[in-house]
């Protein structure tokens, strides 16, 4: 059985979000590298006062190397939007920083599966290293994956949906983080908007209220 590291033993000595764009090109620490194409890093200005987390990248994202260009992407930029948040101003990132897929039947499509709880955790120290760099005043984070990650392998969204939180005790402790303590607010990632079956229009509305809300708290 093979042994995968963790991030950790790949950040750079030097902490700049370009440093660790390149380094974690190279990342070995968990095993989903082997399949993606890319690794996809976060992009957006290092002094951004609103932080963007979703689970991992798509397809496209994997194939283009840049987060958030896909379906789901696109509809996150016009809920920015109608939110009245410039997009250009917001860093964007992902819990996890490769695709993880399984293959449909014939083998050419790859269809999304979500990331285990060892590859978030093993993922984690890129995340933790874009806050600490970034130090935005509020984290968005699209999904329960996003906000396991930062808020706790506990949390559930439909428990906890809207409310403004804080990063897990060992985050806030962590040595890299220092004195970074941002607000958490935790919203659905616009992906399950594109998948809503109901009411698609309203699942869009209630992300633009959610983004409105964590604009509100800057």
């Amino acid at each position: 059985m093979v042994t995968y590291p963790g991030a950790q033993e790949y950040l750079p000595d030097t902490l700049d979000l370009l440093s660790l764009a390149t380094a974690s090109r190279g990342c070995r620490g968990c095993d989903l590298f082997k399949a993606a194409a890319r690794t996809v890093f976060g992009a957006g200005p290092d002094d951004a006062r609103m932080m963007l987390v979703g689970e991992q990248p798509g397809n496209e994202e994997d194939l283009s190397g840049e987060p958030f260009v896909g379906p789901a992407g696109r509809l996150l930029d016009k809920a920015l939007e109608d939110a009245g948040i410039d997009r250009e101003t917001v860093y964007v990132t992902n819990a996890v920083k490769h695709f993880r897929f399984d293959r449909a039947a014939g083998g050419k499509r790859r269809i999304h599966k979500k990331p285990s709880g060892g590859q978030i955790t093993a993922c984690r120290p890129w995340l933790v290293a874009e806050l600490d760099v970034v130090r935005p005043d509020i984290v968005v984070c699209l999904g329960a994956t996003a906000a396991q990650a930062l808020i706790g392998k506990n949390f559930k969204l439909t428990e906890h949906r809207g409310e403004v939180m804080q990063l897990d005790d060992e985050l806030r402790g962590s040595d890299l983080l220092g004195r970074v303590d941002p607000a958490v607010l935790a919203t659905i990632h616009p992906s399950a908007a594109l998948r809503a079956r109901v009411d698609r229009e309203e699942a869009f509305e209630s992300l633009v209220r959610d983004l409105q809300r964590a604009a509100g708290l800057l």
